[in-house]
């Protein structure tokens, strides 16, 4: 990144997990899970392509995951970010869109000089994402102002479209990516995106649960982040749709004129499992998964690649952060 300004630069390192707000490099640092780089990895071994020919897709989608990561955390409030604080709260609010906009063109740089006859399809395919991911990111910050039950409440559909936008696309992408650069035909591309998508929506449902039920010292976010911002999540909606007693106490408990103090949140989360999101979560990310893989098998893939992809989707439901 040293066609970066070195203050832009010196955030975006910070925000990748490679240095401290000093600059100085930060074995603490987490780098994140490293699934779409693996993706795109994968994504060109599997149609029989060196894995280096991924090189570019991976960096760009890891670049672009950061970049909108750094604008979710100024949108929702988000002080915490893996485990640290996050860069609007180290830098400011300004510096940190600055710091995601570099990301961002570093991104398109790195796929527009990738050598060979391929970059412009991958351009094309990650131009596609940005676009799929600014709606998804619109729809989610919309969701939030709308009511949790009656007419104008957020439907099933609507939340996995506002997903698949924003969780799905970029997944599907790298996975896609890594096929492109590879050289493969556009029905396989096609077949691996609409993998990836999937793994993206199982994806999200995992973060829904991480986001009420999971460890702030393993997710390095405060719990109940969720809950307090009013987030339209998967559980919350499949808790709501039960009706009965528990679900009208829950519905109440979900327009307070203050936002949810830590015992009102906790009261929430109890309510939304014994309701059944939780286990209905849960469900919602493994019929994904299992599309996932129908589609992995529609496609002609190298035997290890494919096995090796196969984990990553395991990996995806069990995972705690």
């Amino acid at each position: 990144m040293s066609s970066l300004h070195p203050w832009t630069g010196e955030m975006a390192a910070y925000a990748l997990g490679w240095s401290d707000t000093s600059g100085t490099p930060d074995s603490g640092g987490s780098e994140g899970k490293g699934v779409r780089q693996a993706l795109a990895v994968l994504g060109a071994e599997a149609v029989g392509a060196d894995g280096a020919d991924a090189v570019p897709g991976a960096v760009a989608v890891e670049f672009v995951h950061t970049f909108s990561l750094l604008h979710d955390d100024i949108m929702d409030g988000d002080a915490l970010r893996r485990q640290r604080p996050a860069v609007w709260k180290a830098y400011g609010t300004g510096p940190a869109v600055l710091a995601g906009d570099a990301l961002l063109a570093q991104a398109m740089t790195t796929l527009a000089e990738t050598p060979g006859r391929h970059a412009a399809a991958a351009v094309r395919c990650f131009c596609r994402t940005l676009n799929a991911l600014v709606s998804g990111q619109a729809q989610d910050l919309r969701f939030e102002h709308r009511p949790w039950y009656g007419p104008g409440a957020v439907g099933p559909e609507q939340y996995r479209s506002m997903a698949e936008h924003k969780t799905g696309a970029l997944l599907g992408c790298a996975v896609a990516l890594g096929a492109v650069l590879g050289g493969a035909p556009d029905r396989t591309v096609t077949t691996l995106e609409r993998a990836g998508r999937h793994l993206g929506l199982a994806f999200q449902a995992v973060d829904d649960i991480l986001g009420i039920w999971g460890d702030p010292a393993v997710t390095g976010k405060p719990v109940h982040a969720d809950l307090r911002r009013g987030k339209k999540t998967y559980p919350m909606l499949a808790a709501l749709a039960g009706g009965g007693r528990a679900a009208h106490e829950l519905a109440a408990l979900l327009d307070p004129p203050q936002p949810l103090d830590h015992e009102a949140a906790a009261h929430v989360a109890a309510l939304v499992e014994e309701l059944g999101g939780r286990t209905a979560t849960r469900d919602e990310a493994r019929r994904h998964l299992d599309t996932a893989r129908r589609a992995l098998r529609d496609a002609s893939l190298t035997r290890t690649a494919a096995q090796q992809l196969d984990g990553l989707f395991t990996y995806v439901l069990d995972r705690t952060r």
